[in-house]
């Protein structure tokens, strides 16, 4: 029996609360067992030099965690006057995440900003802001898509991340801190809904782990990842229903 009680195969409990602030074209908060998440995406009609002129959008990400979302405050960014390693990495894992599903072209010259604010933080988080980010996206295209309609709807399918690991010698689904804290092995994957690979991170942080490992954690993450998907659309409903279809 885990720390939290759940078997060695079994995600924590989710819930998604879309709409949840009052600007931005996409909002999310998503509740992972304590790990909660605010996600929210902001439209630019603009795109970065690199891309201009060149008829397509971009998706990019900041990530953030509150100073008491730790049981210890952690000290702002800012106020070190850089973004931490990690920080970026997280940052960028999301980004990568989203764009790997979404057609930029047919987005056309637009940016989406992706802010995933950690208000409570207990291991998940960066797998928790693509699941939540993900579904913050699709509210604020469909804005957009009501509005104007794109002559191909670009998001072509939904895409989620769980993590992995062996703790006490036990290879495990979805870690929250205490078992992320004590890993032997940790991983977090990336997949879609058609059951592609999107990013796989693993990590030997006590020991390595072999190929069988692999292919459980693998096999472990999809479990984990589909129930992550089914959430998003029970949370979406009809609004998922353009998702890889082209908006035909």
């Amino acid at each position: 029996m885990r720390i939290d009680g759940r078997k060695y195969d079994q995600i924590r409990p989710i819930k998604i609360t879309r709409d949840y602030t009052k600007y931005a074209e996409g909002s999310v908060l998503i509740e992972t067992g304590d790990t909660k998440v605010i996600c929210t995406a902001s439209i630019e009609d603009r795109v970065p030099p690199f891309l201009k002129g060149k008829g397509e959008g971009w998706i990019t990400c900041e990530y953030n965690m509150l100073p008491r979302a730790t049981q210890v405050r952690k000290i702002r960014d800012i106020t070190k006057g850089k973004i931490d390693g990690r920080t970026m990495e997280i940052q960028r894992i999301i980004g990568r995440a989203l764009r790997s599903v979404v057609d930029l072209k047919a987005m056309g010259e637009k940016t989406i900003w992706i802010d995933c604010d950690v208000i409570q933080a207990d291991g998940g988080t960066r797998t928790a802001s693509i699941s939540g980010a993900f579904v913050a996206l699709v509210d604020a295209v469909n804005k957009l898509h009501k509005r104007t309609p794109f002559t191909v709807y670009p998001i072509r399918d939904f895409v989620s991340a769980i993590s992995v690991g062996i703790v006490n010698n036990v290879r495990m689904l979805d870690l929250c801190y205490l078992e992320d804290s004590r890993a032997q092995v940790d991983m977090n994957i990336v997949m879609t809904d058609s059951g592609e690979f999107v990013e796989i991170q693993g990590t030997g942080e006590q020991s390595p782990f072999t190929r069988d490992d692999l292919q459980e954690f693998l096999r472990l993450g999809e479990k984990g990842i589909n129930n992550m998907i089914r959430a998003q659309k029970e949370s979406l409903k009809m609004d998922s229903l353009w998702i890889g279809t082209g908006g035909k």
